[in-house]
This record gives structure tokens, sequence and C-alpha cells, in this order.
């Protein structure tokens, strides 16, 4: 069995990472990481994708991968963006996250309620040492615009407000197989497949 490490806590992350690939590289088992949460200083989302990929592959002594990901709303200049998770303040949740966006765009016209998904995956080879052995960062957009409620039970974060370029359901109304082929993760895991199957077959070599 092969194993990477997914530098979260969040098993809806792992969930999802493992169906993606599993899809794609058949016989690896994402991980979830379970050591010391770093700081998550960087002013993007490759800088907090390395910050993390980085972390886990120095204490798991394994290939490891980090997502940095989030909603940029285009009238909020592209915000919530690295704040995302904590769009409604410390200790908040998805639910009020979603709230308080929903409120700022309350009066927005549709036809300028543009958003998108972005998604920064890390991808880290420890050395012998714990230091990045080498190390690469794939990126997938979702483009979109936000709902003026919430709809769906599926998914999570802010899935339930955000529908999809072509779509008139949200994100949280498809089901996972269908987000799973086009969602931001989906895009930057197939950008990350060339350098995450290299990494494997030097390791296996």
């Amino acid at each position: 069995m092969t194993e990477i490490v997914l530098a979260t806590h969040n098993a809806h992350k792992v969930a999802e990472f493992q169906r993606i690939v599993e899809a794609a590289l058949p016989g690896v088992t994402v991980l979830p990481y379970d050591g010391p949460e770093p700081v998550e200083d960087g002013l993007s989302f490759t800088d907090n994708a390395l910050i993390k990929a980085r972390a886990a592959a120095a204490f798991t002594g394994r290939i490891a991968l980090a997502d940095d990901s989030g909603i940029c709303v285009d009238v909020l200049g592209g915000a919530p963006g690295i704040f995302s998770a904590r769009w409604s303040g410390p200790g908040r949740g998805d639910v009020e996250n979603r709230d308080l966006l929903l409120a700022q765009l309350r009066d927005i016209a549709p036809s300028a309620r543009g958003a998108r998904f972005e998604c920064h995956i890390a991808i880290v080879a420890p050395g012998v040492d714990g230091a990045p052995e080498q190390e690469s960062v794939a990126v997938g957009v979702w483009p979109g615009s936000l709902a003026t409620e919430a709809g769906g039970d599926g998914g999570f974060g802010y899935d339930p407000v955000f529908i999809p370029e072509g779509e008139e359901r949200t994100a949280a109304e498809m089901s996972a197989d269908e987000k799973n082929a086009v969602s931001h993760r989906a895009r930057a895991f197939a950008e990350a497949i060339p350098a995450v199957s290299a990494l494997l077959d030097a390791r296996a070599s």
C-alpha cells in the first residue's frame, strides 16, 4: 500500500481527496495529518499550502500534500480569499461564514455576483534531514457566482452558496461524483498528478 499525507485535520477534505486520488492513482491511500499545526502566516494560497505541506512532510517523513483554498468574490476584490475559513471571526463555523458573506452581498445584482473557488496544492517530498527535498504547487480554479441564499446539504464550507459556471444548482446540490469531476480541488489535483506520480515512482525504485 502506498501512502501519502494530506496536511489537514479536516475529515471532509481527507475524504474528498481520497475519492479524487483513487480515480487518478489507484492503490494510493491518503492519510490525515496528526502532527502539530504550523502557523499559517502566508499572504497567499500558495504560501499557506507550502507551509502546511512542509510541516507534514518533515513530521511524517512521507510525501505530503496540502491545499489552501477558498472562495474569491469579484465585487469584494477577491475576498474572503485566504480568510475564507475564518471570515466571520475566530471560532465561527461554516454557517456563520456563509451568512456573513450573503449579508455583505445582499444588495448586489446577480450580474455582479461573480465568484470563484481557488485551490492551491503543494506537494513536498522530505529529504533525509526533514528539509524539503522537492516541492511544487498546482493550481485549480472553479468559476461561478454567488447565490442569493444557501441551497443544498451536500459538500461543506461555501458549497451551498456557490453556483458553478454553467449550472443552476449550487455545489452543495451536486452529487459527490459530479463535484469531484469539476471542482477546484479536482482541477488542482489533475495538475498535481504528474508531480505526485513521479515522486512515488522515485521512492519505489
